[in-house]
């Protein structure tokens, strides 16, 4: 494969190789092992001083709102990282002063903000605190109108909702009024809005827009701001060389494996199947877990390919059964393709188990066999949809399609490589399907079907909801079928919402995270624009080799 040192035609052809491709996809160590020291001692030097400054501008400002600010725009720069403790510190104090007082005290974007970052952080944040700004119809007051930085901020917090009324008038009412003031403003607050509607902080992943973040909203000179800029821009250097040589990394493994060559038909994508674990697990620690990661990814594509493109039914019932035994001396009766497939499948899922009885002392090879088996069933079931020219009830679909889009089975590895709070009862509730695992998968079922690239290796029924529900309602148009599925959608992050934010918390803050990624990286991976390209998937490509 070509060299990473890397040209924008090599990015385009990683995302499409044979033209556009809209399918589903179906102990703690020391942050610094991550980031490489060869770098340059000059930049670490630097990066060690600005840590020192921001770390102690933080505890200076702990009490201020000045503190939230500075949390806020460490968030958006993606270092935040770096400072856990600190943060946990001053949000704790600020949540024992909102407890204290019944509220949240001062201007629209100041309460915006805090409600946000505290929700965020999974304190228990009621929305009654903006009923302030609401007048006696239950509306938001028409003079909020004029001041923009609050807009921008409270509609950033209505993306946190969990089913809340007053934040769905807030998302409408801040919505409406940047569009127009999108509209009518100078070019420079127009971009800044622009933005914003399309890249909401909660449902976009931060490391993806810190670059922009960091170009567009220098500081004005003040010593926090140069701190922050200055401790962003090292990190942002040292993370990209990182993330370069994993890609490399990846780049070999997949040549090596073969299967490639093997599989002409099946996608050649391993640098757009990396992105999702460069997502996922995006702090710098976990270097090895991503390339780890990478891999059951590339086989739930090829096996994807293989159900949806390549195999005949007989073929595909045999490879499910196959799974099923997970004895490699039983695969003499699937084709060659199929068995080097297996092969694959069966050693990095052995190696993937050692790897984590190493980390963690668990042996997690029977969640990942029974993880493979359900995905292959759910495969297996949709092939004999379009074999046989049935086209299933919506509801029947959408429950086998969770399976078939592959998310869960990714979230199965990651809670094991992650390795926090690994019991029997935990393990069980994960692979019960909850909603942390459902909703990222509904989320990118339906968004796929929302997409304008159709596949074109497949024809008659590849998998979609909307064709479901629109036989079942011949009397909606697509127009209306489509406000189904956005309804749906923002449904599915209202319960992905109310997982990851409420108490108790049955997984870990990274792992609730790890999942809302999951999900923020699926309209970059489905969100195909008139000419089937996917234009933010191609720029955070780029801006990995500039």
């Amino acid at each position: 494969m070509a060299s990473l040192k890397l040209c924008k035609a090599f990015v385009h052809a990683q995302i499409f190789p044979n033209g556009n491709h809209n399918r589903r996809f179906s102990s703690k160590k020391n942050i610094s092992e991550g980031l490489h020291l060869h770098h340059g001692d000059l930049l670490h030097v630097r990066r060690t001083e600005n840590l020192k400054n921001v770390r102690n501008m933080l505890c200076e400002g702990r009490d201020s709102l000045e503190s939230m600010v500075t949390i806020d725009a460490l968030q958006r720069l993606s270092i935040d990282y770096h400072f856990e403790e600190e943060i946990t510190s001053i949000l704790g104090s600020f949540y024992n002063n909102f407890k204290r007082v019944h509220g949240i005290n001062g201007s629209l974007y100041d309460v915006s903000l805090i409600f946000r970052l505290l929700r965020q952080h999974g304190y228990d944040v009621s929305p009654d605190v903006f009923k302030k700004f609401v007048n006696q119809e239950g509306s938001f007051e028409p003079s909020l109108r004029g001041d923009l930085k609050g807009m921008l901020e409270l509609y950033e917090a209505s993306h946190l909702n969990i089913g809340e009324d007053i934040l769905d008038k807030a998302s409408d009412f801040s919505g409406e009024n940047l569009r127009d003031t999108m509209q009518h403003s100078e070019p420079r607050i127009s971009e800044l809005v622009s933005h914003a509607l399309k890249h909401p902080i909660h449902l976009s992943v931060a490391r993806h827009h810190s670059k922009y973040y960091l170009n567009h909203n220098r500081g004005d000179g003040s010593r926090r701001n140069k701190a922050l800029d200055e401790l962003a821009s090292s990190d942002l250097d040292i993370v990209r060389s990182l993330h370069q040589d994993e890609m490399e990394e990846v780049s070999r493994w997949w040549k090596d494996l073969g299967l490639a060559q093997e599989l002409r038909f099946a996608r050649d994508q391993p640098l757009k199947w990396f992105m999702w674990p460069m997502a996922m697990l995006s702090e710098p620690r976990f270097s090895r877990h991503r390339i780890a990661l990478t891999k059951p990814i590339a086989l739930i594509y090829i096996i994807d390919d293989i159900f949806d493109v390549f195999g005949s039914l007989d073929e595909l019932i045999l490879f499910t059964e196959a799974i099923h035994r997970w004895d490699i001396t039983t695969i003499d009766s699937l084709p060659r393709y199929m068995k080097m497939c297996y092969m694959a499948l069966y050693n990095i899922t052995n190696e993937f188990a050692y790897f984590i009885f190493k980390e963690h002392g668990w042996n997690p090879i029977n969640s990942l066999r029974r993880a493979w088996g359900e995905l292959f069933d759910a495969f297996l079931m949709e092939a004999r949809w379009f074999a046989s020219e049935h086209i299933p009830k919506a509801e029947e679909y959408l429950a086998n399609a969770i399976l078939s889009a592959g998310l869960h089975m990714v979230y199965i590895h990651i809670f094991f490589l992650l390795g926090e709070g690994i019991t029997e009862e935990s393990v069980d509730y994960l692979e019960s399907h909850p909603t942390i695992t459902s909703s990222p998968a509904t989320i990118l079922r339906l968004w796929d079907d929302l997409g304008n690239a159709k596949d074109e290796y497949q024809e008659g029924f590849d998998g979609s909801y909307l064709e479901c529900y629109l036989k079942e309602n011949p009397k909606y148009s697509l127009e209306k079928g489509r406000k189904h599925v956005k309804r749906m959608i923002s449904d599915a992050w209202k319960s992905l919402n109310r997982e990851c934010f409420s108490s108790p918390k049955p997984f870990s803050r990274r792992f609730s995270q790890s999942s809302l990624n999951g999900a923020r990286m699926v309209r970059m991976m489905y969100d195909y624009d008139g000419d089937h390209r996917l234009l933010d998937l191609e720029e955070q490509l780029n801006s990995l080799f500039h």
